[in-house]
């Protein structure tokens, strides 16, 4: 069983996973702040592989990501770094991005990569369904890697129970059609949620874009089976040296 099947087989509620900038704030503070989350009670790190056209994130994490280019970091470096993962992280780490710098790597090369040093799963948003179907998602499986689809409030049933049939690990619930960071109507996301828990999904549920707070994380928790935090946590890490302070500061005002 992957780490990811394990932790939901675990804690069926309450999931924490939190996104950082691979390179961000420094080139090397990647496994730092791995750390740092999983000793205050992160249960999933999402690895954010910084690219220059992101499509889905918004501005926080663009900026933290043109931050982590600067400081030099790349796919070669971060498997560098990454070298270093187990046994000293033991939570599930998925690794996100977009598929131009992946396919730059070459894809069969990033997933063994990425498999040989204990990554769990992968996010990349602008992977069409189709392509993952005919040609990428036999070559993710094969590699031992889960593989996350994001749906939204605008998918369809249909659309949806496909994407739920593909997904291994969980599926990812953005709240509202935008970007990460903006501000959210709770009550629209509550009963966006409330029909995804009414379709007995095979995957759990995680609930990002717009989770930022004790309150929002609660409210995304009543309906899913946890919730993603990323935004908020990058502004909090911003022009801080000690990320180690900030993470448990952080992750103290979401979880006590």
């Amino acid at each position: 069983m992957s780490r990811i099947k394990t932790l939901f087989s675990l804690k069926k509620q309450n999931v924490l996973n939190v996104y950082c900038t691979a390179g961000y704030p420094k080139l090397d503070s990647t496994l730092s702040i791995m750390q740092a989350l999983q000793s205050n009670g992160a249960d999933l790190i999402e690895l954010g592989m910084p690219y220059s056209d992101p499509l889905a994130d918004g501005p926080v994490i663009q900026a933290s990501g043109a931050v982590a280019l600067e400081n030099g970091m790349t796919i070669a470096v971060l498997f560098q770094q990454l070298q270093q993962l187990r046994p000293n992280i033991t939570v599930p780490v998925i690794l996100m991005g977009y598929m131009n710098p992946v396919l730059q790597y070459g894809f069969e090369q990033f997933c063994k990569d990425a498999a040989a040093v204990g990554v769990d799963g992968l996010i990349l948003p602008d992977l069409p369904e189709y392509e993952f179907e005919t040609e990428y998602g036999a070559i993710i499986k094969e590699n031992g890697l889960d593989f996350i689809f994001l749906v939204t409030p605008e998918t369809s049933e249909e659309r949806l129970r496909k994407l739920d049939s593909l997904s291994t690990g969980f599926l990812y619930a953005v709240s509202s059609s935008s970007t990460t960071g903006n501000e959210k109507d709770f009550h629209a996301v509550e009963q966006y949620l409330q029909r995804l828990q009414s379709m007995n999904l095979q995957n759990p549920v995680l609930v990002g874009f717009g989770i930022k707070d004790k309150a929002t994380f609660t409210s995304a928790c009543k309906y899913a089976n946890g919730a993603i935090i990323g935004s908020a946590y990058i502004k909090a890490l911003e022009g801080k040296t000690d990320v180690a302070a900030v993470t448990k500061e952080f992750l103290q005002t979401i979880l006590q």
